[in-house]
């Protein structure tokens, strides 16, 4: 048993027989009355994401994620499949155990298959940061700072960033898993 104020992102954690995985986990301390927990809780199995207020002191049963290194080979439909670096077993990924992780794969990219207590795969964890193709945004403008007000990119994985306005189609960006938010420049391969 953990307490709520305890739970980050990434944890999981069972509640009426169903596993559930922090999101997001903030303390929040309202005007008046006490600090609350606000999350944002994913379903396992059924993908759905709800936002939920808990106190501090609320326990939860947490359940033991077993972690596996696995590369991502491609995507069809709704379904991710990856491939364990260690034994070469593919695991296939539902879109809705993804959320929108899923955003975030590109081929050949590295991440961590989670798998319950009942060595059943439940999702995956990104690595911090990841490195994408502007595939589509207005053209750049010259003389552009970082302190401009930015305008929207979008990657190759149809992820929306917003980023500077100076970024250029086809610039690779380094982009932050945790909040979508772009990073940096990628130093550029094709130079």
């Amino acid at each position: 048993m953990v307490e709520a104020i305890n739970l980050k992102k990434g944890m999981v954690f069972s509640q009426d027989g169903k596993l559930i995985k922090v999101l997001k986990a903030n303390h929040h301390k309202p005007g008046k009355g006490n600090t609350v927990m606000q999350m944002d809780l994913r379903n396992v199995e059924s993908g759905s994401v709800v936002h939920k207020t808990m106190r501090p002191s609320e326990k939860v049963d947490l359940v033991d994620v077993d972690k596996k290194t696995a590369q991502y080979l491609y995507g069809e439909g709704d379904t991710y499949t990856f491939m364990d670096t260690s034994t070469y077993n593919q695991y296939e990924v539902s879109a809705d155990q993804l959320g929108n992780d899923k955003l975030y794969l590109i081929p050949n990219i590295e991440v961590q298959l989670e798998f319950a207590n009942d060595s059943k795969l439940i999702g995956i964890e990104l690595p911090s940061t990841v490195t994408m193709k502007v595939k589509q945004t207005e053209p750049g403008i010259k003389g552009a700072t970082v302190t401009g007000s930015g305008k929207p990119a979008t990657m190759e994985t149809g992820l929306v960033v917003q980023v500077p306005d100076f970024i250029k189609e086809g610039e690779s960006l380094i982009i932050n898993t945790s909040d979508g938010a772009y990073k940096s420049r990628a130093e550029n391969v094709n130079k």
